[in-house]
């Protein structure tokens, strides 16, 4: 059992290991990295749908799988050198839908289009507003 003092939110923090060469900062560094794996892959099984992989062996699943993270981090490099409001699963619904259409990338992920509820100018009651 290991304990790490965390000074950002001032608690300290126990971990339990097996692994007693590392010390507790390294086993700090490694848990809080594992949850941006877990991120990582939930974020793959919501946004990369596939129907069928393209084969069940394991080089086809690691193949698949290397693709997706390419293809991740290839949308996350064009969001943030176009400086893009939009999500990262936006910009890659944006490019997904506009793969066949003559438009200039920059403008397509940077210009916001002006939704029917921006136009609106109508006052609506909210779940905590009065009511008399």
């Amino acid at each position: 059992m290991v304990t790490y003092h965390d000074s950002e939110m001032d608690n300290d923090v126990v971990f339990i290991t097996n692994n007693f060469e590392i010390s507790a900062l390294e086993v700090a560094n490694l848990y809080r990295h594992r949850w941006d794996i877990e991120v990582f892959f939930k974020w793959v099984k919501q946004n990369i749908v596939e129907k069928t992989l393209w084969g069940y062996s394991e080089n086809a699943v690691r193949t698949h799988l290397w693709v997706a993270i390419i293809a991740y981090l290839l949308i996350a490099k064009i969001k943030a050198d176009y400086k893009s409001p939009y999500s990262i699963t936006e910009v890659a619904t944006l490019i997904r839908i506009s793969a066949l259409e003559k438009v200039d990338l920059r403008d397509l992920i940077t210009k916001p289009k002006n939704s029917i509820i921006q136009k609106q100018n109508v006052k609506e009651l909210t779940l905590f507003d009065d009511f008399y």
